[in-house]
């Protein structure tokens, strides 16, 4: 009973910490470009978005009908962390801008990143059409019906992003994560070494492999999967980010046991 326990408060962490990453576009994952970004809407957000909110704001005050600039406010309120201002900003601007595909989209990713999942699946079902459909946008749906559950139904859709973009990392990342949702570790780790391969240089891809390889107990091979290729100052980081995903503390290895018996890592 115990260890069922700690799984099932990995399986939750994992799900907040890659899921939500999406990667959207995968999103899990991100270091991926996030939807709206993917759809040609992009902002300078890392450098200042509280800088980007202040800009972006005054000009969507000014005009609240322009589609490019409620994208980047959008973004730039997700970016700082005002996810529920974000969905209200998008989801004026669909009112205003109705059948705008790509405001849509980021109204989709708005409302999946403030945890309205059902309401994401939906407004993201109109971003596209099954005449030309977006691999992006279906890999974010598969997050979002991962979030409520529907593992089967949220496979079929990263299924149909891989045939539009076959061995995308941020998709296989996604998928990978949605196989720790359902415990099934060997599978994860299948199709995460896959996504890993793809973009070794992302983060969150990084981090999700080494999650499920640590789970299976393996702590040596997980951190060093982490700290592969990386200055010793990030290496460390993502060691301890990596131990308290475990649930490890300070010592990864004691009690392994106990942290088995499944993060998610989407743009």
């Amino acid at each position: 009973m115990r260890q069922q326990s700690c799984l099932a408060r990995l399986l939750a962490s994992a799900a907040v910490t890659a899921l939500l990453a999406i990667g959207l576009g995968g999103c899990q994952t991100t270091g991926m470009s996030d939807i709206t970004g993917s759809l040609g809407v992009k902002a300078n957000l890392e450098s200042d978005p509280h800088r980007a909110v202040e800009i972006y704001g005054e000009r969507f005050r000014a005009n609240p009908r322009d589609p490019d600039v409620a994208l980047k406010y959008g973004q730039a309120l997700r970016a700082i962390g005002q996810r529920a201002q974000a969905v209200a900003v998008l989801e004026r601007a669909a009112i205003l801008n109705p059948g705008n595909k790509a405001v849509l989209a980021g109204w989709g990713r708005a409302l999946a990143d403030n945890g309205q999942s059902q309401e994401a699946f939906d407004v993201l079902s109109r971003a596209h059409t099954p005449a030309n459909p977006d691999w992006r946008i279906l890999s974010v749906q598969g997050t979002t019906l991962d979030k409520l559950g529907r593992h089967d139904e949220a496979r079929r859709y990263y299924a149909s992003a891989l045939r539009l973009m076959p061995n995308e990392p941020s998709v296989l990342s996604n998928l990978g994560m949605s196989y720790v949702l359902t415990k099934d570790l060997a599978k994860a780790e299948e199709v995460l070494r896959r996504a890993y391969a793809g973009a070794r240089s992302d983060s969150r891809i990084r981090q999700n492999l080494a999650l499920v390889v640590g789970l299976q107990g393996r702590f040596d091979e997980a951190e060093s999967i982490v700290k592969a290729d990386l200055p010793a100052d990030e290496a460390e980081a993502n060691v301890a980010y990596l131990k308290q995903m475990l649930g490890r503390g300070g010592n990864a290895r004691a009690g392994a046991g106990d942290a088995l018996g499944p993060h998610s890592s989407r743009s």
